[in-house]
């Protein structure tokens, strides 16, 4: 008969062993499901393979728990994790898409007590501004096409004792946009830059026109975790009767201009 210790010792290592295994090969699923409780359902990961630490699966944005609408994004994502260390225990990740990422996208995760830092190294991706559609309201409504270039030196999004803070520059960048509730194609080429303050609790965000027959300007803060932004939109001379319904929608009108607000 086995001496006892010897058969908790074994007991151990079995547990230990197959707690190890369970780490190392837990299936991607657990991933999408981690991400869809996340965000509400909003950002989903689906038809995943692979395992946590290295996998890939179909990116699905939606209007969330009980929406019907959903977008995908062609040819899916790919990511690796890894633990390291970055001023405390981190876990790094690296994001692909065949589609917009001509390089990965670095992330780090550092999780702390009643700290958490998610920071994104220098990159530039092109996304698909179709993706947005299965957000639900307003955009799909607009319906609209064109390309988002998102761009940023490095940008951190932080939550310090469950206020949210931001840090550093992110530049988007709306290239040819276009919508089925106008008949001018395209609408136009749009930059926003948002970018923080040192201390972290405060942003600016401008918007600016870089070319096209709808013209939108304004500018935000970003306070306490809360965005305010207050602009305008009309049309360029000549384009007044193409842009007359899209105005309408996109805020209240005030003479030839459509006010927009937020927060």
């Amino acid at each position: 008969m086995a001496h006892p210790h010897t058969v908790r010792w074994a007991w151990l290592g079995a547990s230990l062993g197959l707690l190890i295994a369970l780490l190392l090969f837990a299936p991607a699923r657990w991933l999408g499901s981690a991400l869809h409780n996340a965000t509400g359902g909003r950002v989903q990961l689906v038809n995943t393979r692979g395992t946590v630490w290295n996998g890939r699966g179909d990116l699905l944005l939606s209007g969330g728990e009980g929406s019907r609408g959903q977008t995908a994004l062609p040819q899916g994502v790919r990511w690796t994790l890894a633990p390291g260390w970055q001023q405390g225990p981190a876990v790094k990740a690296q994001l692909t898409s065949p589609c917009c990422t001509e390089r990965p996208i670095g992330i780090s995760l550092r999780p702390g007590l009643s700290n958490t830092d998610v920071v994104f190294s220098a990159f530039s991706s092109r996304w698909p501004a179709a993706l947005l559609v299965g957000l639900g309201t307003p955009w799909n409504t607009l319906r609209l096409d064109g390309q988002l270039v998102f761009q940023s030196p490095g940008f951190t999004v932080a939550w310090h004792s469950g206020r949210p803070q931001l840090k550093g520059l992110l530049v988007i960048e709306a290239r040819d946009l276009a919508t089925r509730v106008s008949t001018l194609r395209p609408l136009g080429s749009y930059r926003v830059e948002l970018r923080a303050k040192p201390e972290g609790d405060q942003a600016t965000l401008a918007l600016t026109t870089l070319s096209g027959g709808l013209q939108l300007q304004g500018n935000g803060q970003w306070v306490g975790g809360r965005l305010r932004f207050r602009g305008d939109a009309q049309a360029a001379p000549g384009n007044e009767t193409a842009l007359a319904n899209l105005l309408s929608i996109i805020g209240r009108r005030e003479g030839v201009r459509s006010l927009l607000t937020f927060g």
